[in-house]
This record gives C-alpha cells, structure tokens and sequence, in this order.
C-alpha cells in the first residue's frame, strides 16, 4: 500500500499526493535481490548514452527510472478532486512542477552532465555497504535532478 497526504484547496476541492511504492520490506527484498546489480547496469548504459549527445534523451529518460530501477520506488503524483457549486466533481491527476526546459539543458551542459558522474559513483558505492545504504537511496532518489534538475 502506497502513502498518501491530502490537503484541502480553496475551491472546493481535496488535494492527495500518492506514492504507489511497494512496502520498506518488498523493496529491501528487491534492492538485496536485484537492485543493487541492476542499477550498476543500468546507470552505467544510462550515463553513456546521456554523453553520447545523440541518445542523450534516451540517457536521461532511464536516469529518471533510477528510483525505479533500485529499490521499486514510484514517482509523487498529485490527484486533486474538485466539486464544481452544481456538485460535478473533476479528478486531474499530475506529476511534480518541473522547470524549464532551456533552464535544465543549461544545467546539464554546465553541471548536470558531470556531476551526475560522480553522483553515481558515490551512491553506488554507499550501495554495496549496510552502512551506506540509506546514503545510496537517498542520493538514487536525487539522481534525475542532479542530472537535469528533473524532480522525480
């Protein structure tokens, strides 16, 4: 079961943030089981696309799975539900605000690209200890916006 926090707006309507990701002990499971090696695999392909400049969006696309990919964690969406006054109830469902396109290709070629190198070296490396652990998923959550200021 996912978490969730609502928050009411001022229109009438009710605000939930959810996060569908599987239990602390499926995705310890699986980060021990698969994740660890998985995410070596992938980082390593993702980072090698992202400076080959052609498959660059390809590269970022699996840098924002990263989460994903270590430990099952599913990306913030907001649902907000909100009753018009004759009682007609819209749903709409998104993902975080993001900014700018041109300010994060900016980003990326200045810091984003470099960076995200040495980002993953150290929270793979933090991976493969029990002390670091929680390190490791900290920084694979920030990944995508050490990348390109993507907020996941």
């Amino acid at each position: 079961m996912g978490d969730s926090e609502r928050s009411a707006s001022g229109n009438g309507g009710v605000s939930v943030t959810e996060n569908g990701t599987p239990s602390l002990l499926v995705r310890a499971v699986y980060f021990v089981l698969v994740g660890w090696w998985a995410s070596a695999i992938w980082l390593g392909v993702a980072w090698f696309l992202v400076v080959t400049i052609i498959l660059m969006p390809l590269g970022i696309k699996m840098i924002n799975y990263v989460p994903k990919v270590v430990s099952l964690k599913d990306r913030t969406l907001e649902t907000t539900a909100v009753t018009d006054a004759d009682g007609t109830v819209t749903v709409s469902q998104r993902g975080r605000d993001q900014h700018s396109l041109l300010v994060r290709a900016v980003y990326f070629v200045l810091v984003g690209w470099w960076l995200s190198g040495v980002w993953t070296g150290v929270a793979w490396a933090a991976s493969v200890t029990i002390v670091g652990l929680p390190l490791a998923v900290w920084m694979y959550d920030r990944l995508p916006y050490v990348v390109s200021l993507y907020r996941y």
